[in-house]
């Protein structure tokens, strides 16, 4: 039996997002930026998606600009602002993906910016007075960057009351929203958010492909420079059958929000009854048991028992799930959000394992899992006893 329960890393592509890519491939070829027939053509394709978006986000289609993924589309937004709208400072987290994290630390020490990162609270929630604090103590023009949703522990934060704060003391404010565009009803226009960031793959979209959300007036200026495409803000050819899948994969999911949370969310339900059965001391991560206050795709445990080699024993047994972001997959140590969470004692007392789920998951699968995890704490208990003795 082969079980995917690493839906926050990457999707399962829908069918007719497959049937999408290959018509595009088939009979749209042309260069969208050619001016004859064939390029039209393209282009019209391209621009359908880019109003559907749109529409799905509430935004002008101008403001969304075509990119290879999530991890672009950060860079893009925070370089950009670096660069070009005068920025000193910039606020962030621990709990940022690395595109963020890395890329923050990067223009900061080059730029000579002030780095600031926000105390983080025990149930994996941001500290909201802190950033308060950092934007009313210092004049300074301050980007704040902060995700809508971890992609580790599904804490969902509330980035209307973030960019509030951040709207009354004149920063800009960017949020990381590649684990909730797509899973969720977003009106970006209603939001006090002048950037967004989303990966079509995170919702049964392509890889490859992604957009950025720049609101209309805030002067960004293109990182990837050339033959001007993207509204002069990402040149290069589009990826014409990217983007049509893409286009599809999103309003499949802005169709079937409904029916697809209910399945999701049941199925997380399920995994953890299961896991409170098997594992009565199990640990939940930040606020990832709470089927409200987490996103209904992931969830996040210090399994009991210490065992460093939990993916791979899993693996052999075909299931495929991760310790932490895909980034840091394969690390055989806590990542720093779940190290920002917990003690160095609980830490080295347990196993962190982060499932995320799709609707191609099932009941079945997770008795399968769990059943599989209960083999793997068995074998680890005697091995330690045998090196006791």
């Amino acid at each position: 039996m082969k079980v995917y329960f690493d839906s926050a890393a990457t999707t399962q592509m829908h069918e007719e997002v497959i049937d999408a890519m290959i018509n595009g491939m088939k009979e749209k070829f042309g260069n969208p930026s050619s001016t004859h027939f064939f390029g039209r053509e393209s282009k019209a394709e391209i621009e359908k998606v880019r109003k559907d978006i749109a529409k799905y986000t509430g935004v002008n289609a101008s403001e969304i600009i075509f990119t290879s993924c999530g991890t672009e589309a950060n860079n893009l937004i925070i370089r950009s602002v670096v660069e070009h709208l005068g920025v000193e400072r910039i606020i962030t987290s621990v709990l940022e993906h690395k595109c963020v994290a890395e890329t923050t630390k990067e223009v900061c020490s080059k730029k000579d910016l002030e780095l600031l990162l926000l105390p983080i609270k025990k149930d994996g929630n941001l500290d909201f007075e802190t950033l308060e604090k950092y934007l009313k103590d210092s004049p300074k023009k301050t980007l704040v960057t902060l995700m809508h949703a971890n992609n580790e522990i599904g804490n969902i934060y509330d980035i209307e009351k973030i960019g509030k704060i951040c709207e009354e003391n004149q920063a800009y404010f960017h949020s990381d929203m590649v684990q909730t565009l797509g899973h969720f009803a977003i009106n970006l226009h209603e939001l006090p958010v002048h950037f967004a960031s989303s990966s079509a793959h995170k919702y049964h979209g392509p890889k490859g492909a992604g957009f950025a959300y720049i609101k209309k007036g805030t002067g960004l200026k293109a990182q990837i420079t050339g033959g001007g495409q993207e509204r002069n803000l990402r040149s290069g050819t589009e990826n014409l059958h990217g983007i049509l899948g893409m286009g599809k994969a999103f309003e499949m999911a802005n169709q079937n929000f409904d029916n697809e949370i209910k399945k999701i969310k049941s199925l997380k339900k399920y995994t953890i009854k299961k896991l409170n059965q098997a594992f009565p001391d199990i640990i939940y991560n930040g606020k990832s048991a709470d089927l409200e206050e987490s996103l209904y795709t992931i969830l996040s445990v210090l399994l009991p028992f210490h065992d460093s080699l939990i993916g791979f024993e899993l693996d052999l047994k075909g299931i495929a799930a991760s310790q932490g972001s895909a980034c840091s997959s394969g690390a055989s140590k806590a990542s720093a959000v779940i190290t920002a969470l917990h003690d160095a004692s609980v830490l080295k007392a347990t196993t962190p394992l982060r499932l995320s789920f799709s609707i191609y998951n099932s009941e079945e699968e997770i008795d399968y899992l769990v059943q599989s995890l209960v083999e793997i704490a068995e074998k680890q208990k005697a091995r330690n006893q045998a090196k006791e003795n």
